[in-house]
C-alpha cells in the first residue's frame, strides 16, 4: 500500500485551510516586529531587511490562537484520550508502515539503539504516519504566536529565531512555505525549529533535512531524537501495577523514575511483570474507561515525554508501540 512504500507529502501550503487571518504583521506601526529584527541582525548577523520581508509574508491567525488554548492532552481523562489513537486503523497502517520500510527503521534503530517499534509509534502519532502533518504555514503559526499570545510569546520568540537561523540552506524548502502544525512543529516527526536544529539529521546524505519528502531524513531524525534524550535499548518503559488495598499513596512529581521497584512493592505496588527489584519506577495514575489504572514507569518513558510532556501522550505512544510490535511479524520467507 502506498503508506508504506512511498512519500507522499509535500512542505508548501497548496490548499491551506481556509481561516479567519486577523492581520499582517504591521512592520511600519509594531516596533516589536522591528526589534525581533534588529536582534537577529546584530545577534546572529542577519540582514534586516531580509528578516522584514519575510515576517511581512505571515497572517496572524485567530484558529491558531484557538487550538493553543485546548490542546486534548489538557482537556481529556486517559479513557477518552487512548481512543483517539489507539485504533484499529492507526494500527494497521502502523504495521503496514513498519513493514513496507522495514530495512530502514530497523537500520536507523540499531543504529541510534532505539526500539523500532517507538520509531513507528512516534510517527503514527504525531501524524499518522504522514498523512496529516498540519496545514499551517510554519511562518504563521510563530508569528502569531510569537507576537500576539502573550503567555508563551517568550517562548515561541525563541522559535521563530531559530526558523529564521535553519534557513533554506539547511531546510529542503524556504522557511516562508514550510507547513506544519497550530504550534509551527514540522513534518512526520512534527519537529519545532529548536529540535530540527539540535535533533534532525540528513539521514539519506543528499546535503539538506527534509522532514517531508525524504523518509530516510524523517524516521533517522525521531530516532536521533530518542538517542539524544537517553533512550536505553532493552529497560522496561511501563508495567501496569496492581495495587494493594492499604497501598501507600504516592504524590509523584513528574515522570522521572525515583523509587526501586523493590520499594515500590513495599508500599503495595506489585508489577504484573517480572522486573529487577533495583530498577527505579514511578508511579502514574490513569482514569481508565474500567477505572483507575495503576502503572509504573521507567526511565524510556520518561524519555518519551521529552516529546511531548503529558503522561498521557507517552503512554498512547508505548501502547501504540506494543500494538505495531505484535502484529508486524517479519513474513518474509
Amino acid at each position: 500500500m502506498a503508506l508504506a512504500l512511498a512519500v507522499a507529502g509535500t512542505a508548501v501550503a497548496a490548499n491551506a485551510k481556509a481561516t479567519k487571518v486577523l492581520a499582517r504583521p504591521q512592520l511600519d506601526v509594531d516596533p516589536e516586529y522591528r526589534e525581533f529584527a534588529r536582534e537577529l541582525h546584530q545577534d546572529d548577523g542577519l540582514v534586516e531587511a531580509e528578516v522584514l520581508a519575510t515576517l511581512a509574508k505571515a497572517r496572524v491567525q485567530q484558529s491558531i490562537l484557538n487550538a493553543i488554548s485546548r490542546p486534548a492532552e489538557a482537556t481529556k481523562a486517559w479513557k477518552d484520550y487512548r481512543p483517539i489513537f489507539l485504533t484499529d486503523k492507526r494500527i494497521n497502517e502502523g504495521v503496514a508502515f513498519y513493514q513496507g520500510n522495514r530495512e530502514l527503521i530497523e537500520r536507523a534503530a540499531n543504529e541510534f539503539g532505539v526500539a523500532p517499534e517507538i520509531i513507528v509509534a512516534i510517527i503514527g502519532v504525531e501524524t499518522s504516519y504522514g498523512q496529516n502533518f498540519g496545514s499551517y504555514k510554519v511562518l504563521d503559526a510563530l508569528v502569531t504566536l510569537a507576537f500576539h499570545y502573550p503567555p508563551r510569546s517568550k517562548f515561541f520568540r525563541g522559535e521563530l529565531r531559530q526558523l529564521f537561523l535553519l534557513g533554506d540552506s539547511r531546510m529542503a524548502y524556504p522557511i516562508d512555505e514550510l507547513v506544519g502544525s497550530y504550534a509551527g512543529a514540522m513534518g512526520w516527526g512534527q519537529f519545532i525549529p529548536t529540535s530540527v536544529a539540535n535533533f534532525a539529521v540528513d539521514y539519506d546524505g543528499d546535503g539538506r533535512i527534509d522532514l517531508w519528502n525524504s523518509l530516510p531524513d524523517i524516521v533517522g531524525s525521531v530516532a536521533n531524537y530518542f538517542s539524544v534524550h537517553g533512550w536505553t535499548a532493552g529497560q522496561p518503559v511501563a508495567i501496569e501495577a496492581t495495587a494493594a488495598a492499604n497501598a501507600r499513596s504516592i504524590e509523584a512529581n513528574g515522570l522521572e523514575p525515583v523509587y526501586p521497584i523493590e520499594q515500590m512493592r513495599a508500599w503495595g505496588y506489585e508489577p504484573a511483570e517480572t522486573v529487577d527489584a533495583t530498577a527505579l519506577a514511578t508511579l502514574l495514575k490513569l482514569e481508565g474507561s474500567k477505572g483507575n489504572e495503576d502503572w509504573l514507569t521507567f526511565h524510556n518513558f520518561y524519555v518519551i515525554s521529552r516529546y511531548n510532556r503529558s503522561p498521557l501522550y507517552s503512554m498512547a505512544v508505548w501502547q501504540l508501540s506494543q500494538e505495531i510490535a505484535l502484529n508486524a511479524v517479519d513474513k518474509t520467507p
